[in-house]
């Protein structure tokens, strides 16, 4: 870094000396606020407006609220017949939140709000440490407004909390590397162990590159290093592990089935289905059945999941996602290595710390990118948030640094460059979304190119102008992602399968996902409307579980940009209940351990969240776990524990299918088949009732 630049202005203030540090500026700590004000109103605004959002993990959060068991396993439902198809982590503080206040959309989906907030407070902790508040300002600014960060800290999926362990741990091992602090390794560790309890494997995508900056760069002796390496190790395994080896030398008897295995393995979920398949596409007992990708429309061999390839994360059902400023983050991690390289390789210096800060977000990313980019398995648009503190990150350093270098040529020309490509990548994917705001597009392109060439010629116009023309950029790339974002807030979003922003060209809802989901027609479109969007404020009100929220602070349960019931027979979205349903589940519910039975978690989850009582997923997630066998399922019935089997037709209002046409999902799952096995006993010994739409089997007369 140039010397020239007096120590206040430095990007540096952590290292100055303590007079410096006192005359930190006043503006600092309320801008820091006022950044987290706004986070927290974009994360929960209208948060009620998606009900239950995914009720597979709704209705385990609400199993979890009624049994410390099913707390603990993460079982789908509180009898403790077979849990969800990941680790129980991200589910814990929700269940926590409806064990304390009850039963409802907002004690569901506020803590993933508030992790929300929190990852931004930690991104800016990270990037003012070594580049100062405005840069640190300037990423979360980026993070809060990347649009599938508004997506999923608003949903109840386990990827929220993900991010946000992954930004405490770059954090952690970036606050190691500052001095060799070993307790700030082995708490990278505690990060990422619990992170593999949040998500299995994808925790572990980041250890590469930052275990190698730490073992090449840190600021002590070899041995010393590859030591503190081996705590951080140990505390990793003993975070992550403690859970596993509960779970697996418990009697399988006496415990929920693992949910996503085909044998009742958690460690075969985690190198299988949540594991090694993701990547090579080989998935026994997902959708689809394990068939390994190639075969689908995504011809470059995702299958039924995209094209896989460089160009992925930029195509047009992902651009929109994460993409903005990822071209922006990729030149200023090259621009910023450039600048701080000269530096010594060990983090006992200013550029040393600035060099290892680059490394360690640049290393998270790349490595991320390229895992999203190149897996053959299942793939969904919202896991991209696990790039936005990464991009955000980088996008507030890299321009931290150029700015200070601006008066050299090459970094004037880079600062310069880095905004019109923002601008011009910010016109492409505006461009996508047709007929969504047409004019700011053009104003993007306008204003961003404008901002670009005064700060090319900066020396000529004075600091002020710089200074405006520098805030014009910014707002300018920024004015994007804050459409789609806004957009975001504004719906509501429920089922398996959401997406950020507005409908685009090219993108994808399930309908669209080839071969894999058979009976649901193609077309680009939101999830559930194979054939475009839906108006504006569908999907409010009743949805998918039920016409209201038990114990809810406000927002009805249901409704989404999917629209009414999921797609594939409920199998991505739930079905619709009606009041006739609900009322003859929750008719002597006590007696049972189960008040029903149904194949498929979001079919139960639907009937669970809308009765608050216990119902059996038949077969898991996707209806092919090979849980329960017909065999102990008849037991059961024997035994008394469970008073109905719901069938698999269409329910009174739900909207399955492209024109109207009833979608239902057909036996013969994988998995042995178990569940069309069960459903097809059932039919022969049981009488079907039609009950408000739905068809109930009395499973307690011989």
């Amino acid at each position: 870094m140039t010397a020239a630049v007096p120590l206040l202005d430095s990007p540096f203030p952590e290292r100055a000396p303590a007079a410096a540090i006192a005359l930190r500026p006043r503006w600092e700590r309320p801008a820091f606020l006022a950044l987290l004000l706004v986070t927290a109103v974009l994360m929960l605004w209208d948060l009620g407006a998606s009900g239950y959002a995914n009720s597979f993990y709704s209705a385990a959060v609400q199993a979890g609220s009624e049994s410390w068991k099913a707390f603990f396993f993460g079982s789908s439902d509180a009898g403790n017949s077979i849990t969800v198809d990941k680790p129980p982590a991200a589910l814990w503080p929700m269940a926590l939140s409806v064990r304390l206040f009850g039963l409802g959309s907002w004690q569901i989906l506020v803590p993933q709000a508030l992790m929300g907030v929190g990852t931004t407070a930690v991104l800016y902790a990270a990037v003012r440490r070594q580049f100062g508040p405005v840069a640190g300002l300037l990423s979360g600014s980026v993070f809060a407004l990347t649009p599938v960060a508004a997506l999923m800290f608003r949903f109840n999926n386990p990827d929220a909390l993900l991010a946000l362990l992954m930004t405490v741990t770059v954090y952690c091992v970036l606050r190691a590397l500052d001095g060799a602090h070993t307790r700030w390794l082995v708490g990278a560790g505690v990060a990422v162990g619990f992170a593999f309890l949040t998500k299995t494997l994808q925790a572990f995508v980041v250890l590469p590159p930052l275990a190698l900056l730490y073992a090449v760069c840190a600021p002590t002796r070899l041995r010393r290093r590859l030591g503190q390496l081996g705590l951080a190790a140990l505390a990793m395994v003993a975070a992550g592990g403690w859970w596993v080896a509960v779970v697996e030398l418990w009697p399988a008897s006496s415990r929920p089935y693992i949910g996503g295995s085909q044998n009742n393995s958690f460690l075969e979920l985690t190198l299988g289905y949540n594991g090694l398949g993701r990547i090579n596409g080989d998935e026994t007992g997902s959708v689809g059945g394990g068939a390994r990708a190639g075969g689908g429309p995504g011809g470059g061999g995702g299958g039924g999941w995209g094209e896989t390839g460089i160009d992925r994360l930029f195509s047009a059902n992902i651009g929109g996602q994460i993409s903005w400023l990822l071209p922006a983050a990729l030149v200023l991690l090259v621009a910023g290595l450039v600048i701080t390289w000269r530096a010594r390789r060990a983090t006992d210096s200013l550029e040393g710390m600035a060099r290892a800060s680059f490394l360690a977000w640049g290393g998270s990313l790349l490595i991320t990118a390229l895992v999203f980019s190149y897996m053959q398995g299942i793939f969904h648009e919202y896991y991209t948030v696990a790039l936005a503190p990464y991009v955000a990150a980088l996008t507030g350093m890299g321009v931290a640094v150029l700015w200070e270098e601006r008066g050299g040529r090459a970094a004037g020309i880079t600062l310069s460059g880095v905004l019109a490509l923002s601008a011009v990548w910010s016109y492409v994917l505006l461009g996508r979304a047709e007929g969504h705001l047409p004019w700011l597009r053009w104003t993007v392109l306008v204003a961003g190119l404008l901002a670009a060439a005064a700060l090319l010629v900066g020396a000529r116009l004075g600091r002020r102008a710089v200074l405006v023309a520098a805030a014009v950029g910014v707002a300018a790339v920024l004015a994007g992602p804050l459409a789609y974002t806004v957009d975001t807030v504004g719906t509501a979003h429920t089922g398996s399968i959401v997406t950020a922003g507005p409908a685009v060209a090219g993108g994808r809802g399930p309908g669209a996902m080839g071969p894999r989901f058979a009976g649901a027609e193609g077309g680009p479109g939101r999830a559930g409307f194979p054939q475009g969007a839906p108006p504006r404020g569908a999907g409010r009100g009743a949805g998918p579980a039920g016409p209201a929220a038990p114990g809810g602070f406000g927002g009805a349960p249901g409704g989404s940009r999917a629209g009414g019931g999921g797609g594939m027979g409920g199998l991505l979205g739930g079905t619709r209940t009606s009041a006739a349903a609900t009322a003859a589940l929750r008719a002597d519910a006590d007696r049972y351990t189960w008040a029903a039975a149904a194949v498929g978690a979001q079919n139960a989850a639907s009937y669970q969240l809308a009765s608050g009582e216990p119902v059996m997923p038949i077969g898991g997630f996707n209806g092919s776990d090979p849980s329960p066998t017909l065999a102990r399922f008849q037991a059961y019935v024997k035994a008394g524990k469970i008073h109905y089997f719901i069938g698999q037709g269409t329910e009174e209002g739900t909207e399955t299918g492209a024109g109207g046409r009833a979608v239902t999902r057909g036996g013969g799952a994988p998995g042995g088949g178990v569940s069309s096995a069960i459903e097809t006993w059932v039919k022969a010994n049981y009488r079907p009732t039609t009950v408000g739409g739905a068809t109930f089997y009395d499973l307690t007369p011989s």
